[in-house]
């Protein structure tokens, strides 16, 4: 297709290549941001495929969600768009769950 080292075993490692899976609000807010910008879809692609290969790369910079949105993760694709997903198990092997992208706004 980070500096903070979670603990745990769907979270703990950096080195695994972990499978992307877009959530169907994933698909659509990113459709929502190539009719507003199609210059960002670039943006966001980017970051996926960094946080396919390395979800802790300090470029983007991840972290962990608190409140309502306990249990997710956030990353940054660019100076005000974020990404959010979950780390979860799929066949046998990590995977990440994209839950949605859009701006700061937009997603928290």
């Amino acid at each position: 297709m980070s500096p903070f080292k979670p603990r745990g075993d769907l979270q703990g490692n950096a080195d695994v290549k972990r499978q992307l899976l877009r959530s169907t609000a994933f698909v659509r807010a990113a459709k929502r941001i190539a009719g507003k910008n199609p210059g960002l879809l670039n943006d966001i692609e980017a970051a996926l495929e960094l946080l396919c290969e390395d979800a802790f790369h300090p470029r983007l910079k991840a972290h962990r969600l608190s409140g309502i949105l306990s249990g997710s993760w956030a990353c940054s694709a660019g100076h005000d768009l974020r990404s959010l997903f979950e780390f979860v198990q799929y066949q046998d092997s990590e995977a990440i769950l994209l839950s949605t992208t859009g701006t700061h706004d937009d997603v928290y």
